[in-house]
């Protein structure tokens, strides 16, 4: 028979659970709490579900075969992000600590990964309002009829379009040179450009009102910048199925290619995403957990979280491709129409001899009967399959694709406004996880003297990351950003 012999010095290393409970007695005064459950589980989903629902997800099935990217990212959703989520749920609301104090008590030893933590957090929330103030230019400029980008500015002596803009495109020349007045290079960097600066300050400023007393504030603000998205994402698939060519980006975004499934990559880019998307090991959700009882039934906010995420990214994808298929559509008919102009000329055909129900027809006959004619006339290959699986990864879907579908739906200037204006609430929420994954280690650390209220705390520590992010107003910003 064997006995199990204490040890009086583990016993002082780990508290027991009635020590927790103590703890919890003691700090029931102190700490913040959520006002009910659905503010929690909204200001949680809001963390996750952030602008790469938007532009990193579609991206991602477009480059790994549609449909074939959503199974492996499901399956590691399930077995790596809910685990993680549960990890964080657990230990924060257990030890009722930030990043920094959880780490610090299981042991002191371990400090750092809060402060590692912490430093990610401060990386991305300086990156992600440089993105916000991206977004306010867009939002503010969306009130113009006709939209700004929709048609190249006149040169100096307003006899032409500028040539630059017509080399490209009006959306490349409006986001590269107007927006961002971007330099040739990060080692160029250009001088600030104020707009952005202006715009950045825009951004600071709200993201500090609407989370001066942490979760009190910003707990409240979730009601409306996580559910507005879900309902303008409604409008927007009822609209884009209207559209020509939505079923096309609907049916290529479900139609999975399995062959992608034996690629190491395409896994590979599921798990990081899973991360990427859920922000663990960033310090917000274990900020966020700390802040309910200790008996709060955390599994069942992990799988709910996990849930939410999955659904969302493939709602939000479905809105995506909708949009995607309208662009890719609408751009293989110009180049259908461009080749048929371009027969008819060469052949001096009829103007209506050619369309395009009969145009591959045609085609097929002149190569077989004329194809010296038909070889020098370069051609432009039509390949809709390509169009819709060109990968447009971050900014560019957002700023660019979504700029080109948008002047082209009837009610461009509204379109405008709802999308930008969706976007601006996604990144807010995710915000508010990113600002506390910077704020409560920061006073875990008695960085800031116990006795100042949470609006000063909060007020330095955006006034310190503004000007840190004043890197981003740089004509070379895109570059450090990126």
């Amino acid at each position: 028979m064997r006995f199990l012999i204490p040890n009086p010095g583990l016993d002082e290393r780990i508290p027991s659970y009635k020590d927790l409970e103590r703890v919890e007695k003691e700090e029931a005064g102190e700490r913040p709490k959520w006002d009910n459950k659905a503010q929690y589980i909204l200001t949680c989903v809001g963390f996750c579900i952030g602008i790469s629902n938007i532009w990193r997800f579609p991206y991602l099935c477009q480059s790994h075969g549609g449909g074939a990217f959503m199974i492996p990212y499901l399956i590691l959703l399930v077995l790596e992000g809910m685990p993680l989520l549960l990890l964080e749920f657990a230990i924060g609301q257990r030890l009722r600590k930030g990043s920094v104090g959880v780490w610090k008590a299981i042991h002191p030893n371990l400090k750092g990964i809060g402060i590692a933590s912490m430093l990610v957090c401060f990386f991305i929330v300086i990156y992600y309002n440089a993105i916000m103030a991206w977004i306010i230019w867009y939002l503010f400029n969306s009130f113009q009829n006709p939209l700004p980008w929709a048609q190249c500015p006149l040169n100096d002596n307003g006899t032409g379009f500028i040539p630059e803009c017509q080399q490209s495109s009006t959306m490349d020349y409006y986001y590269y040179r107007v927006t961002l007045n971007a330099s040739a290079s990060i080692a160029d960097s250009g001088g600030i450009h104020w707009p952005m600066v202006v715009c950045l300050l825009a951004a600071w400023t709200i993201l500090c009102i609407c989370y001066a007393r942490g979760i009190s504030t910003s707990g409240k603000a979730v009601y409306v910048t996580t559910s507005l998205p879900y309902i303008v994402l409604a409008i927007f698939l009822i609209r884009g199925l209207t559209l020509k060519g939505a079923l096309s980006g609907i049916k290529f975004l479900f139609t999975p290619d399995l062959d992608e499934l034996t690629k190491p990559t395409t896994w590979l880019n599921a798990g990081a995403h899973v991360f990427f998307a859920l922000g663990v090991g960033w310090g917000g959700l274990i900020s966020f957990s700390s802040y309910n009882p200790v008996h709060n039934n955390c599994v069942q906010d992990a799988v709910i979280l996990t849930i939410v995420t999955g659904l969302t990214s493939i709602y939000a994808a479905a809105v995506t491709y909708t949009v995607i298929g309208f662009r890719a559509t609408d751009r293989y008919d110009n180049c259908i129409s461009d080749n048929i102009v371009t027969l008819l000329n060469a052949f001096d055909l009829p103007e209506d001899s050619i369309a395009v129900s009969n145009y591959e027809a045609a085609l097929h006959h002149y190569n077989i009967s004329r194809p010296d004619i038909i070889l020098g006339l370069d051609l432009r290959t039509c390949d809709m399959h390509k169009l819709l699986s060109e990968g447009v990864e971050g900014t560019g879907l957002a700023f660019v694709v979504f700029t080109e579908a948008i002047t082209k739906m009837p009610g461009s200037l509204i379109w405008a406004v709802l999308f930008f204006f969706m976007f601006f609430c996604l990144g807010l929420s995710s915000q508010f996880g990113t600002i506390e994954g910077v704020v409560v280690p920061l006073k875990d650390l008695n960085v800031f003297p116990k006795n100042w209220p949470n609006e000063a705390v909060t007020g330095v520590t955006c006034f310190v990351a503004f000007i840190v992010s004043l890197l981003f107003a740089q004509q070379s910003g895109m570059y450090w950003a990126q």
